[in-house]
């Protein structure tokens, strides 16, 4: 039985992120919109500017999330593996956003190939939360890039592995917990204690995520003797734990710099250099886009070979 629900999983998982590719997100009526306006409306109700009541609106929303995945799941597998396999699929779609952010950051490659900047500015807040008013096609081409990597972690490599090891619970818990730290994660004065357990969480839950990125940003850049320095003289300086692996491999990987003052629409952060050689422009932007894709592909074919690996590691008379 559970080496059936293990294949079913690994299915589900590779069906999810191919209907990622093939459709990326749906531009009406997304899960992940709908849990976002509930976190709002509870948040009215719950919000004090203190670390407990962020604590606790945290663990009611990611409970509720859990709860709904271990209902979803055990329905399905009730059900029969074909069911397993399609609920795991639809759970995987629903939360993967890569091929959106290399859809958009190519577009964005565009705008500033035609010196488009008014177009670039625009896009960019579907990649990240500065200030586009304040970027030149440098400083756009630098945001653009670096959330890219960053989100090339946080939006497909952490939620497909979480998926292979926890299903859809996983699947759901950590695109509630990637999407609370957007909403209330950031260090601006009214989220600042009440975003604290939200930001922690994230942070604990794309630890792994974010290293293997790291390694699969190694294995198919063509240049994993850079993207290794880099990563390892460098992520440590980044103020976050997650975030600066991802950028710096990304950095080191595409023979450039990353890092400098950083404009955010509460505050400006200086932010240690990541990677060597010059600041880059908007072909490398689309190179980035292009290892970006390649390292979705690697953490998809990770995650399948991870839940398969189960199914041939226990006894099939195993329960979980």
């Amino acid at each position: 039985m559970f080496a059936r629900r293990t294949s079913a999983r690994a299915v589900g998982l590779a069906a999810g992120y191919l209907a990622d590719v093939c459709l990326a997100d749906p531009q009406r009526g997304h899960p992940v919109a709908a849990f976002g306006t509930v976190a709002a409306a509870l948040e009215r109700r719950s919000y004090a500017d203190n670390r407990a009541a962020g604590a606790v609106h945290t663990a009611v929303l990611l409970g509720g999330l859990g709860a709904l995945g271990v209902a979803v799941e055990r329905a399905a597998r009730r059900r029969g593996p074909v069911w397993t396999a399609a609920t795991t699929a639809v759970a995987t779609y629903v939360v993967l956003g890569g091929t959106s952010l290399a859809r958009t950051g190519a577009q964005l490659a565009g705008s500033l190939e035609s010196q488009d900047i008014d177009g670039a500015r625009a896009l960019l807040p579907s990649l990240c939360g500065r200030d586009p008013a304040a970027l030149d096609a440098e400083g756009l081409a630098r945001a653009a890039l670096e959330s890219v990597a960053e989100n090339t972690s946080d939006a497909q490599v952490a939620p497909i592995l979480w998926g292979a090891v926890a299903g859809v619970p996983g699947l759901l818990v950590y695109r509630g917990a990637n999407t609370l730290d957007a909403m209330i994660g950031h260090k601006s004065p009214k989220y600042l204690q009440f975003g604290w357990a939200a930001a922690r969480f994230d942070d604990v839950v794309n630890y792994l995520g974010a290293r293997a990125t790291g390694l699969i940003v190694l294995a198919c850049s063509g240049a994993p003797g850079a993207a290794w320095r880099a990563w390892r003289r460098d992520a440590s300086k980044h103020p976050s734990p997650n975030a600066g692996v991802a950028e710096a491999s990304f950095a080191g990987a595409l023979g450039v710099r990353l890092g400098g003052p950083t404009q955010y629409a509460h505050r400006l952060e200086i932010r240690p250099t990541l990677g060597d050689g010059p600041a880059p422009g908007a072909a490398d932007l689309r190179r980035g886009v292009r290892l970006s894709r390649a390292v979705q592909a690697g953490a998809a074919v990770l995650a399948v070979t991870v839940s398969a690996a189960c199914r041939t590691g226990r006894p099939a008379s195993a329960r979980c």
